[in-house]
C-alpha cells in the first residue's frame, strides 16, 4: 500500500511538472517595438519623412506617364505575380496547420470473395472508419500554427517589398530617360553651335584670319558631339528594354514628360525618430524570421515531451477471423497512447539548443537590418539636401558659361582670340550642363530612394 501511494505520488509530480512546462510552451511572441539606444540612439531621420512615409506612390511620383507606367508594372510584372502566389502558398500551408487541431478520419472499405469447390462460395465485407487526434498538451500543434501564420506574414511583407522594388525601379528607370534625353537635347543643340562654328571658321580661314589647323580642331570636335549624339541614342534604347522588361512587354517607343517639369518635394529637416522604419517590409520581415525562431523553439522543446494521441475505429462487418456473421454487425474500438521520447531525448535537446542559437541569430539579423534601413534614410535625405544646396550654383555656372560662349566666339570671329579658346569654352559649357542635368537626376533619385528606404509608403 505504501509503495502505490509513493507512485501515485510521483506520477501526479511528474504531470504537473509536465504542466507547468506546458504552460512556458504556449508563450506568444511579442513584437520588438524599439530599438536599442546602443545601436540606434543617434540615428534620427527627417521631419517630413513620417509624412513622406505614409504617402501613397501616386503622391510621390506625381508624373502622368510615370504613373500610367507604374500602373502597367504593377499588373503585369512577373516577379510580383510570383511574389503573390508565395502569399497564396502560404495562405495554404496555414490552413493546414489550423486544421490539424482537428481528429484524422480515414475511410478503408475492404472486401474479399472466397470460393472453394464443392463447399459453395463466402463474401467478406468490413466498412469502418478510423480517427486519430492529438491532443495538444504541450503546444506542439499550437506553436506550428503560430510559425505558419508568421511565415504569412513574412511571405506579405515580400510580396510588399518586390512591389516597393518594382515601384521604385520603374520610377528610377523613367527618370534615367528623362535624364539621357534632356542630355541628348543639350549634346543635339551643342552639334549645331559647333556646325556654326565650323562654318566660321571656314571663312576666317578663306579670309586668311586662320589655318587648317584650327578648321580641323574645331571639326574633330563637332564629329565627337555628334558621336555623343549615337551613344546617348542607343543608351536611351538600352533603357527602354529594361524598362519594357520590367512592364512584361514587348519593345518599342515609351511616352514620358520632361526632366525640368518633375515635382520636387520639399527639403526634409531633422527630428523624427527611427521607430518610423517599421513600415518596411524587410523589417517587417525581419521581425517575423524572429516570430518563426520562437515559435521553433518552443516547438523544439515540446518534442522533448510526452505525446498524448487518442484512436478509434467504428464501422460494420459480416465476418470476422474467417468466420461469417450476420450483415451490418458494427465493430467499435477506442484507444488512447502516450509516446514518451526516450532515446530520441538526446536529438531532441540538441534541436532545442539549434533553435535557441536560431533564434539568437534572427535577433542579431533584425538589429543589422535596422541600422542599415536608417543609413539608407540618412543617406537619401543627405542627398537629395546636398543635391537641392547645389541647384543654384550649377544654375549660375551654366549661365556664365554660356555668356563666356558668347563672348569667345564673337572674339574669334573678330580676331581677337584664338580658336583654342572657343573650344575650351564650348568644352566647359557642355560638361557643366551634363553636371547641371546629372545633379537633377540625382535629386529625383534621393527621392526614389527615399520612398523606398521607407518602406514603400502605404501598405497593401
Amino acid at each position: 500500500m505504501l509503495y502505490f501511494c509513493t507512485m501515485k505520488k510521483l506520477v501526479y509530480l511528474f504531470f504537473l511538472a509536465l504542466f507547468a512546462s506546458g504552460c512556458g510552451l504556449y508563450s506568444k511572441y511579442k513584437p520588438t517595438t524599439t530599438v536599442d539606444d546602443h545601436l540606434y540612439g543617434d540615428l534620427q531621420l527627417g521631419d517630413t519623412a513620417g509624412t513622406f512615409a505614409a504617402m501613397d506612390w501616386h503622391d510621390v511620383f506625381t508624373d502622368p506617364q510615370l504613373q500610367a507606367l507604374i500602373e502597367r508594372a504593377l499588373v503585369n510584372n512577373i516577379d510580383l505575380q510570383v511574389a503573390h502566389e508565395h502569399v497564396e502558398q502560404a495562405k495554404a500551408s496555414l490552413l493546414g496547420a489550423r486544421l490539424s487541431y482537428l481528429p484524422s478520419i480515414q475511410v478503408n472499405p475492404t472486401g474479399e470473395f472466397n470460393f472453394v469447390n464443392g463447399q459453395g462460395h463466402q463474401w467478406n465485407y468490413n466498412l469502418a472508419a478510423s480517427a486519430s487526434w492529438e491532443i495538444d498538451i504541450f503546444g506542439r500543434t499550437w506553436n506550428s500554427m503560430k510559425r505558419a501564420k508568421s511565415a504569412k506574414a513574412m511571405a506579405e511583407d515580400y510580396e510588399q517589398a518586390a512591389r516597393a522594388d518594382l515601384i521604385a525601379g520603374v520610377a528610377e528607370l523613367y527618370y534615367t530617360l528623362l535624364m539621357l534625353d534632356t542630355e541628348k537635347q543639350v549634346a543635339l543643340a551643342t552639334a549645331e553651335t559647333w556646325r556654326s562654328t565650323v562654318e566660321i571658321i571656314k571663312q576666317m580661314k578663306e579670309a586668311g584670319m586662320a589655318n587648317e589647323v584650327a578648321v580641323s580642331q574645331l571639326e574633330a570636335s563637332y564629329f565627337e558631339i555628334q558621336t555623343t549624339v549615337i551613344n546617348l541614342s542607343f543608351t536611351i534604347r538600352q533603357v527602354e528594354n529594361s524598362l519594357h522588361l520590367m512592364l512584361n512587354e514587348a519593345g518599342g517607343d515609351l511616352p514620358r514628360g520632361q526632366l525640368d517639369a518633375q515635382i520636387m518635394p520639399t527639403t526634409f529637416n531633422v527630428g523624427v525618430p527611427v521607430q518610423i522604419l517599421y513600415n518596411r517590409p524587410d523589417i517587417r520581415a525581419a521581425q517575423e524570421v524572429m516570430a518563426q525562431a520562437h515559435y521553433a523553439r518552443q516547438l523544439a522543446t515540446a518534442n522533448c515531451l510526452p505525446h498524448l494521441s487518442l484512436t478509434g475505429l467504428l464501422g460494420w462487418t459480416n465476418g470476422q477471423n474467417g468466420v461469417v456473421f450476420d450483415p451490418f454487425t458494427m465493430i467499435a474500438n477506442a484507444a488512447g497512447s502516450l509516446f514518451i521520447p526516450i532515446f530520441q531525448s538526446g536529438r531532441n535537446i540538441a534541436q532545442v539548443r539549434a533553435a535557441k542559437s536560431q533564434q539568437k541569430e534572427a535577433r542579431l539579423q533584425f538589429a543589422k537590418v535596422v541600422l542599415v534601413a536608417g543609413n539608407e534614410v540618412n543617406e537619401a535625405m543627405a542627398q537629395y539636401q546636398s543635391c537641392e544646396q547645389k541647384k543654384q550654383l550649377y544654375q549660375q555656372q551654366v549661365d556664365a558659361l554660356v555668356r563666356a560662349h558668347e563672348a569667345t566666339c564673337l572674339m574669334m570671329k573678330y580676331g581677337s582670340t584664338t580658336y583654342l579658346d572657343v573650344l575650351n569654352a564650348q568644352n566647359t559649357l557642355l560638361n557643366a550642363q551634363f553636371m547641371q542635368i546629372a545633379n537633377t537626376m540625382d535629386q529625383l533619385i534621393a527621392v526614389v530612394t527615399l520612398y523606398h528606404a521607407l518602406g514603400g509608403g502605404q501598405q497593401l
